[in-house]
């Protein structure tokens, strides 16, 4: 667990999971027309009735302050979601704009999106022309993929028992294709987040629901080093546990935020600077906290109080603006010497999710 805990705002941050036709784009249209583009359109996966594509704008002309790519699917392909650009659809044509963190493009430079669609099980070919900021691209595109290529398993089974009951915790840890099994990780996150669900009924009489088991264990698509070395968001410290979040939101329907659950993700992967946080119904954390809990990475009593600390946040509390005794402070460090105030417990309750608590 790092020093930093924050939260995040999902309308504020790079974290850009956007549905179509409810995206707002951060990012300006281009102040100048580029001369030359080249698109490369490569679709990664592929399962019955949904597909998943890569698309990387490298700009070949002036520099561009901001960037609307569009094409035309020829198959019926629709886009269902997408993340670091904000995508729209009107028929079949689809409309990418840059987010806040991607939109200066200098000559030569590039940036680089992903969506997932629905297809009709027949063919999905690549589009055959793009134009950015109106300009149409002429440096080609990628191979067109095969029409039926083995499908890819993307989903995770749900968990024993079937759907979780709503208004409940789920809890993950997203085991990266390179990284063992090791029961060690799940059993411990269940203990910390029992030891939360205790710590909460201490404090304001009132908890959350658990499901069974505590820990849904979700097989990563990609290897460790991808998740830590895949830019989402505009500070490295966010890349792990937003490339982790996207890919749970993806496998398991999820939202952000989600009436249904209070979301917890944590994921075996790092890299330099990362972190995690929590906000709106969701605590994300990367693997310096899933260790934690495994208990093979410093005191219990920092985890315990870690997760009390972003679940608040999750829960709809700001951090305190001094360590001032409460978890909302660097005071979670002290735990379980740790109380909330009455205003921290008024807010809870009265927020998005307090009636999630019983």
């Amino acid at each position: 667990m790092r020093t930093r805990r924050s939260s995040f705002r999902l309308a504020a941050t790079a974290l850009a999971v956007v549905l179509v036709g409810t995206g707002v784009a951060t990012g300006g249209t281009g102040h100048a027309a580029a001369a030359g583009c080249r698109v490369a359109y490569a679709v990664s996966s592929q399962w019955s009735g949904g597909f998943g594509a890569n698309v990387t704008v490298t700009n070949l002309g002036d520099p561009i302050s901001g960037w609307t790519l569009r094409w035309s699917f020829t198959a019926g392909q629709t886009v269902t979601q997408a993340w670091n650009a904000t995508v729209t659809q009107s028929g079949a044509t689809a409309t990418a704009t840059n987010v806040s963190y991607n939109g200066d493009l200098g000559t030569g430079a590039s940036a680089s999106f992903g969506f997932n669609g629905a297809w009709n099980n027949a063919t999905n070919p690549v589009p055959g022309t793009f134009t950015v900021n109106g300009v149409t691209c002429t440096s080609g595109t990628s191979p067109t993929p095969t029409a039926n290529p083995t499908p890819t398993p993307t989903a995770t089974p749900p968990p024993p028992g079937g759907t979780p009951p709503v208004r409940t915790v789920r809890v993950y840890w997203l085991k990266p294709s390179d990284v063992g099994y090791d029961k060690r990780w799940p059993d411990g996150i269940a203990a910390v987040m029992r030891e939360a669900q205790r710590y909460y009924k201490q404090e304001l009489g009132r908890t959350f629901t658990l499901n069974s088991p505590v820990v849904e264990v979700v097989d990563g698509d990609h290897v460790r080093s991808w998740y830590e070395n895949t830019p989402n968001g505009s500070e490295r410290y966010w890349w792990s546990v937003f490339n982790m979040q996207q890919e749970l939101m993806r496998k398991l329907s999820l939202r952000s935020p989600d009436n249904r659950w209070i979301n917890v993700g944590e994921i075996s992967a790092e890299g330099p600077g990362a972190g995690g946080g929590g906000g709106g119904g969701w605590v994300i954390l990367c693997q310096h906290d899933a260790d934690g809990a495994a208990g093979v990475n410093g005191p219990m009593n920092r985890w315990y109080g870690g997760m009390v600390h972003e679940l608040g946040h999750a829960l709809g509390l700001p951090d305190s603006t001094s360590t001032d005794g409460t978890p909302m402070s660097a005071s979670f460090y002290n735990y379980p010497d740790t109380h909330f105030s009455q205003a921290q417990k008024d807010q809870i309750l009265a927020g998005p999710y307090g009636a999630f608590l019983s």
